[in-house]
């Protein structure tokens, strides 16, 4: 029987739609997951800038004063540094660039390490070293054709060049693998499109030979469906919670857009 067919291919639709969504909601889970830690990375290495301006701050005071072999780098100097070696090791944790961005930060830590350095020595070398020091943390980057090259300057350009690497990175694995569009677009409206042709035939099927009104049902349930499989498409899938009643719902309108006429071939009118 033709209804029966198309009431199967209706309702399969939908299970294909909802084990779709079971599998991509999964894998976009762990890749939202994943960004999210990255976003605490690039707030870290934020963080750490703000820290790595703090000690060129204090590196000003102490070089207005001329004193630096009797009063040393001072407190400040030590705390913002230590602060920066802290967000930078939080923000390895969320690294999304790979092996690429786990160099560059490990270039940046040991940048630190020389700034450090060159302010500790400044203690017996006076001027020359403390210079030495603000050249680390200030440094301008090179440039090639006029534009800058990133990883050239010094530790606060460095922690900026950082940031945009992660950054991008992050941009790239939210619109990558379960939730690149070009992938997800022939997932979900694949089945849609289906389901649209086959509660097309039944309407036409309906209205010519049972001299009826396709019922609202029929509307409904692939509309309900795409309420779910056209945001599938998006960076914000819908919560499992939401979807899958949902898609029970457009499961329970095919069904009932088909029993009256089914019923008529059981027990035709006389």
């Amino acid at each position: 029987m033709l209804l029966r067919w198309l009431r199967a291919g209706v309702l399969a639709m939908v299970a294909v739609t909802a084990l779709l969504y079971l599998v991509v909601a999964n894998g976009a889970e762990e890749q939202i997951a994943a960004a999210d830690r990255t976003t605490s990375a690039i707030r870290h290495i934020g963080e750490a800038y703000d820290q790595a301006a703090a000690a060129d701050t204090a590196l000003k005071a102490v070089s207005r004063t001329g004193a630096i072999d009797l009063i040393g780098t001072s407190g400040d100097f030590a705390n913002a540094t230590a602060r920066v070696s802290s967000h930078l090791t939080s923000a390895t944790e969320g690294n999304a660039a790979g092996e690429q961005g786990l160099s560059h930060i490990q270039f940046v830590q040991g940048q630190l390490t020389t700034c450090v350095q060159s302010a500790n020595t400044a203690v017996l070398d006076g001027g020359p070293g403390l210079d030495r020091a603000r050249d680390a943390l200030d440094d301008e980057p090179e440039y090639d054709g006029g534009h800058p090259v990133p990883f050239t300057g010094g530790l606060k350009q460095s922690l900026m060049d950082l940031k945009a690497l992660e950054a991008d990175a992050r941009d790239h694995r939210r619109h990558s693998g379960w939730r690149d569009p070009a992938l997800l677009r022939p997932l979900f409206l694949g089945p849609l499109a289906v389901m649209l042709l086959l509660t097309g035939v039944t309407g036409r099927l309906v209205v010519h030979r049972f001299r009826r009104r396709p019922s609202p049902a029929l509307v409904l349930a692939p509309l309900t469906t795409a309420s779910i499989g056209v945001p599938m498409c998006t960076i914000n899938p819908p919560d499992v919670a939401i979807a899958l009643p949902v898609l029970a719902a457009a499961g329970a309108l095919a069904y009932l857009a088909y029993r009256p006429r089914l019923a008529e071939y059981r027990f035709p009118r006389p």
